[in-house]
């Protein structure tokens, strides 16, 4: 019995060994054979190496066709891509919200025949409710001014703007055709908190990052320097400032680019030496606790020269923000702007646990921080920006019914310029030149191309976008709220988004009323000099 079992695990590579003693024999009477000689004989080889290394109990258990496990484990997200999934399976992207974005970059038909494929009757169907009198709209530029009342310089930002994305981890052909298209199309291009490249200037209009590393307004030991900060925003093509705290792929987790991946080209955009690792800090040296946010956002302000400032964050700690808009109020400074990033953003490489089980996810979020501003009667000082899987009109409307004022995409604007979601962005592999350091791979990236399907599919979005706020019969995307929207409940039943997802009543925070009491309590306890928890209540 145990010599069949050994017979079974090791009887591929004794019989690749034989064939190869064989052909080679036959080859002295048949020349050609000794090709298969050679074929047969490199699987000998191999098969000899899987016995010897020590690294892999399964090539020892079964040499060469233990291989066939690695080589299918390999290629099974594209045969699983193209072979299996469905157009509704999410992984992340479903094929169906992969081909609209494609479609509508080319400028190709996104229309679809024979009905819906949704299943209508299952729990979190979400629909939009249509008027019997729609509206029209001669223009679907739709935008919306970005600048509170101590902005010198307000931004009339477009309602669907490229999200944070870093040169370094896109390529430089990639960022070069998501700035032009920012340009063609009239919308902006957050520049990720890796600095203001080369390959940004392209004309399209920026949001600069200051991410925890600080780079491109650094000193040498990774400090925040004013000065360098002030020449870097005082470009005309820089129209908003934006504080990176958190990002939705791994909220409360920094990062580093190991040195041998710094090119001197990154080095340039970031301000950092090269030959070094390059760390971004969990967190900020710059200012501490929610005052010290607060009145870095005043300096920047006065260094900025009064140009729109505000910060990206994933809800955490639903106290952490609210002592920060305690802040707001004991000082009086305001952002501009806040985005909120859902924990399904995912531009950003993250160990597993951060990617599924860290942050709070977009619609959460952005209702929280919406109602949290009202509730402490500062909502029409700030203006409120979403991300996290915004790729279609619906996702726009709703995120705008919710509260936002507007979206950003990443990976929507990623497969707008090619993105195949091979899932291989962090290995510099990236197939299509998106991801990829490779000056050979990122070649195949036709940045004129590109640009202008960068452009379309902003364009054709906002198109779609003010096609379903007509249907709603509104005369402004804007004007979206909770009750356009509804969802199928767990039980079947239907449901408003307004239920769900309530407006709570302007100043509700700042009076002795007895209404919301979760927020209440958690305001109650919310410091606005401190983090720090008075007791254990999220």
């Amino acid at each position: 019995m145990q010599k069949l079992i050994s017979l079974q695990r090791y009887g591929t590579f004794a019989v690749v060994t034989v064939l190869t003693l064989v052909c080679f024999i036959i080859g002295f009477w048949a020349t050609w054979v000794f090709v298969l000689a050679a074929i047969f004989g490199a699987f000998t080889l191999l098969g000899v190496h899987n016995v010897r290394q020590d690294r892999h109990a399964i090539l020892r258990n079964y040499p060469i066709l233990g291989n066939l496990r690695f080589i299918f484990e390999k290629i099974r997200p594209e045969i699983r891509q193209y072979l299996i999934e469905s157009d509704q399976d999410e992984q992340p992207f479903s094929r169906e919200q992969r081909s609209l974005v494609y479609q509508r970059a080319k400028g190709a038909e996104d229309k679809r025949p024979f009905g819906t494929q949704e299943k209508v009757y299952e729990a979190g169907y979400s629909w939009l409710t249509h008027s019997v009198e729609p509206t029209h709209f001669d223009s679907t530029d739709f935008r919306v001014m970005v600048g509170g009342p101590d902005c010198k310089h307000p931004y009339n930002a477009s309602l669907y703007n490229i999200s944070a994305m870093s040169f370094g981890a896109l390529s430089a052909n990639a960022i070069a055709a998501l700035n032009k298209g920012a340009k063609i199309g009239g919308f902006a291009h957050d520049t990720g908190e890796g600095g203001i490249s080369r390959y940004h200037r392209e004309g399209g209009d920026l949001i600069f990052e200051v991410g925890s590393g600080y780079f491109g307004c650094r000193n040498d030991d990774g400090t925040f320097n004013p000065e360098k900060f002030t020449k870097v925003v005082a470009d005309d093509q820089v129209k908003m400032i934006e504080i990176k705290l958190s990002q939705g792929a791994k909220p409360g987790h920094g990062g580093m680019l190991p040195a041998a991946k710094i090119t001197p080209e990154i080095a340039e955009a970031r301000d950092i030496p090269m030959g070094v690792d390059c760390v971004s800090p969990a967190s900020h040296s710059a200012f501490k606790g929610p005052m010290g946010l607060v009145k870095f956002v005043g300096q920047l302000r006065e260094l900025s020269d009064g140009k729109p400032i505000g910060f990206k964050l994933c809800i955490g700690h639903r106290r952490e923000f609210m002592c920060i808009v305690k802040a707001m109020l004991e000082t009086g400074i305001t952002p501009d702007f806040i985005v909120v990033d859902g924990t399904e953003g995912g531009t950003g490489a993250a160990p597993l646990e951060f990617a599924n089980h860290v942050g709070m996810p977009m619609i959460e979020g952005l209702t929280f921080v919406h109602n949290t501003l009202r509730g402490a009667g500062i909502r029409d000082r700030v203006k409120i920006g979403a991300a996290g899987k915004v790729v279609s009109a619906f996702d726009i409307a709703r995120a705008l019914s919710l509260g936002a004022d507007w979206c950003n995409s990443a990976r929507g604007y990623m497969f707008a310029i090619g993105c195949i979601q091979a899932q291989a962005c962090h290995t510099n592999h990236c197939p299509v030149g998106v991801t990829t350091q490779d000056p050979i791979r990122q070649r195949a990236l036709n940045v004129n191309d590109k640009s202008k399907r960068v452009a379309r599919f902003h364009a054709n979005t906002l198109k779609a976008l003010g096609e379903m706020a007509a249907a709603a019969g509104l005369d402004d995307p804007c004007g979206f709220l909770p009750y356009h929207f509804m969802t199928r409940k767990g039980d079947g039943q239907m449901t408003e988004a307004a239920d769900v997802y309530t407006y709570l009543r302007e100043g509700f925070l700042l009076d002795d009323g007895t209404d919301n009491p979760i927020y209440r309590e958690r305001w109650a306890r919310a410091n606005p000099n401190s983090f720090a928890p008075p007791e254990a209540v999220n």
